[in-house]
């Protein structure tokens, strides 16, 4: 098991970057010992899969979440593969997502081995699963991926947030989700996706309860 120096993919959930943009994400904590550092990753892996409390984790400013599970019912545990993300995102949503963007967890991966654990998602962009409309209700295009994940090293936990292959959403049904993901998406590369992100990923290691 190895895991590069500029991402923690040790459990191979990370794609390669074929086209679009890279925005990588991560925070990192050290304590005195391994079993500290142990102790503690068992409370930022329930915070990663507890996406429901995501804003919560992230603070004020932030997106909510809300997970959906394969029968569009909205649940509340831990995410599992095959959920969908209802992400409501500060300002105007998408009509294809009736006010909503939406992502779906495509992979979710966990391993422990030796002096390292690492948990990790991926989601996609894609439809609602709630109405017909074919088109990704999402402001990245349906190659875009989010990749989550925590990763104990010894003493060191860091939380990274890893998006690849990132492109505004050009395939918009309507003109006004065509001009509001197009603007969305690209503010988003730079301003919105490094923002909500770093505030996740601080949130997943913070020490108050």
């Amino acid at each position: 098991m190895e895991g590069k120096k500029d991402e923690k993919n040790y459990t191979g959930i990370i794609p390669e970057n074929e086209e679009g943009k890279i925005i990588d994400t991560t925070s990192s904590i050290d304590f005195d010992t391994d079993e500290e550092a142990k102790t503690f990753f068992t409370v930022v892996k329930s915070r990663l899969l507890d996406v429901n409390r995501w804003h919560d984790t992230a603070g004020a400013l932030s997106a909510s979440f809300q997970l959906v599970d394969e029968s569009c019912k909205e649940v509340d545990r831990p995410v599992q593969k095959g959920d969908y993300f209802k992400i409501d995102i500060p300002g105007p949503g998408t009509a294809s997502g009736e006010g909503y963007d939406w992502v779906k967890v495509e992979d979710l991966q966990i391993v422990s081995e030796g002096d390292v654990e690492s948990v990790g998602l991926r989601v996609r962009p894609v439809p609602s699963p709630v109405n017909e409309k074919k088109d990704i209700a999402h402001f990245y295009s349906e190659d875009s991926t989010s990749s989550f994940t925590v990763t104990r090293e010894k003493n060191k936990i860091t939380a990274g947030i890893y998006d690849r292959n990132t492109k505004p959403n050009k395939d918009a049904e309507t003109v006004v989700d065509k001009v509001r993901d197009t603007v969305a998406g690209t503010g988003a590369v730079t301003i919105f996706s490094k923002l909500q992100w770093k505030s996740l990923a601080n949130g997943l290691l913070s020490r108050k309860e």
